[in-house]
């Protein structure tokens, strides 16, 4: 790729309306080509493979093949495509996995156009590019010690404590600088490691186990 080549993308998202639009945003800004779209990893895999873009945009929950499966096995084989995570989720379970297979960077749907570009450029020059939520997750992951299976992690004890205030979904995701739907993704794996369903019992069981002091 020359220095006044585009930039040649593959989009990858299970969503008519998110695929359109990312096309029509890089289609409209110079220094950018779309060869193409996938629905799931499988297809990514395939159009990857056969396209060879410099960059795939990829999401990762996915009916009919995830994005950390797609990511494994273009890594794999070899690929020269950078794969660049763009998903609405920044939980640890979908975070690490992706950067784990081989992801050149991980960035959130809310993240602003002129971020977005930045990224991408930067992944096709194979520089790693992260959002600030997630590499403040990835950092705690590394730096804090193995935890049991049941334990609560870090965020989850910060929605915890939120949540024993009475705090909104909505406001715990201000708060926390997050998105309303990672806060509920959270309160599902909180709930189901203190063994509870709903918001009362979890502060109870929180306080009786000394987890909110």
């Amino acid at each position: 790729m020359t220095d006044d080549a585009p930039i040649s993308l593959l989009i990858v998202d299970d969503h008519p309306v998110v695929r359109d639009g990312l096309r029509g945003m890089f289609e409209s800004a110079p220094g950018f080509a779309v060869l193409g779209e996938a629905t799931n990893g499988v297809e990514a895999v395939s159009l990857a493979v056969t396209l060879d873009p410099a960059v795939v945009l990829m999401d990762l929950r996915m009916p009919g093949g995830n994005g950390v499966e797609a990511i494994a096995e273009l890594t794999g084989r070899g690929a020269r495509a950078k794969i660049l995570v763009l998903t609405t989720y920044d939980t640890d379970s979908d975070t690490l996995p992706a950067i784990e297979a081989g992801a050149t960077g991980y960035l959130l749907k809310d993240a602003p156009r002129d971020e977005l570009f930045t990224a991408v450029r930067a992944a096709a020059e194979g520089r790693t590019v992260l959002s600030p939520a997630v590499a403040s997750r990835l950092v705690s992951a590394v730096r804090a010690p193995t935890t049991p299976s049941g334990a609560l992690s870090a965020r989850e004890r910060e929605v915890l404590a939120l949540v024993a205030k009475g705090t909104s979904n909505r406001e715990i995701a201000r708060v926390l600088f997050i998105s309303e739907a990672t806060v509920k993704t959270h309160l599902t794996h909180l709930y189901a490691k203190l063994g509870v369903n709903d918001r009362a019992a979890a502060v109870a069981v929180a306080y009786d186990r000394g987890i909110l002091g």
